[in-house]
């Protein structure tokens, strides 16, 4: 099984990305793809520019959906929506195949420093992406980041971390993962 792991975000220091890293622990026998959308740097959409075509960078985003079997991410909220750097990913990438997420089944989670977890943007994705091919199996929202991870030992809250094991054990069920 080849998953496809992502933040979104491009912060150096991304409290998203250490969860999408802590939770892949779980999946150590699997073939992981831990993408950066650093890597996935474009300018900012815009019809003008797409009139241009479209660059290598939302190709290749496109590229690492369709060679997944499953995604799992973590969305970081600015603002109570995506990042910017997420969000012109997408709209290129959506402008390429408007099924960006086809059909791959996805863990989808959210963390932040405030107590809502980043639940804006984990809500506004939990309905948004199913229009655009995504599979939501499950979601995860870690509030007080500061609080409840450790950079060593990842989820410390017993109660929250028992939430997050027993939903991957679940996507695993779902999605055929044997442990």
């Amino acid at each position: 099984m080849k998953i496809l792991a992502f933040a979104g975000s491009t912060s150096s220091t991304s409290i998203n990305r250490e969860l999408v890293k802590f939770v892949l622990k779980d999946f150590q026998d699997e073939e992981i793809n831990l993408i950066d959308l650093n890597d996935f740097t474009m300018p900012v959409f815009s019809v003008d520019l797409e009139k241009k075509g479209f660059p290598d960078e939302a190709h290749n985003f496109l590229k690492e959906i369709e060679e997944c079997d499953v995604i799992i991410c973590s969305l970081a909220e600015h603002n109570r929506s995506y990042s910017s750097a997420f969000k012109n990913v997408f709209d290129w990438s959506s402008r390429i195949n408007v099924k960006v997420f086809q059909n791959k089944p996805m863990l989808l989670m959210s963390t932040s420093p405030g107590g809502y977890g980043g639940g804006n943007v984990m809500n506004t994705a939990r309905t948004f992406f199913p229009q655009f091919a995504a599979d939501i199996k499950d979601t995860f929202s870690l509030p007080k980041f500061y609080e409840n991870f450790d950079l060593e030992s990842g989820v410390i809250n017993p109660d929250m971390l028992k939430e997050l094991k027993d939903k991957i054990d679940n996507f695993k069920k779902e999605v055929k993962i044997n442990d």
